[in-house]
């Protein structure tokens, strides 16, 4: 039986195992080691806040994930392939581990935020006619 996301060092586990995945998979991999060209000792803690803020509420994440976004959309491009692919390996993965109430409730977030992120990059520009 799988427990339920209950801390840090579960999120740890997460992270770590959902970002072995995602540096092998070959739609989204080459984006993390070939155009965002990340640190994983540096990304991975930031992460783990990140998740930690997500799920639990602690205000530990220090960032502006979209900006950081943006700014790889500025270099590859990226469209809702990509972030479909995210979710899969996330989703998967939590599925993989865990089962529970946080568990169900940090995929429902992921799917959020992944679904935003890409509308934000990817819908049409609305044109705005002053008169």
């Amino acid at each position: 039986m799988k427990n339920d996301i209950f801390n840090r060092d579960d999120l740890i586990h997460l992270v770590d195992t959902f970002y072995t995945k995602v540096q092998l998979n070959p739609r989204i991999g080459p984006i993390f080691t070939d155009v965002a060209k990340i640190d994983w000792s540096h990304h991975l803690p930031k992460m783990y806040d990140f998740w930690e803020s997500i799920l639990f509420g602690t205000a530990t994440y220090k960032g502006n994930p979209m900006l950081t976004h943006f700014a790889l959309n500025d270099k590859i491009g990226l469209k809702a392939d990509e972030f479909n692919a995210w979710k899969l390996i996330f989703m998967e993965t939590v599925d993989e581990l865990f089962a529970g109430k946080n568990a169900e409730t940090i995929k429902q977030k992921a799917q959020s935020i992944a679904d935003l992120m890409d509308f934000k990059i990817n819908a049409p520009k609305s044109k705005i006619n002053i008169v």
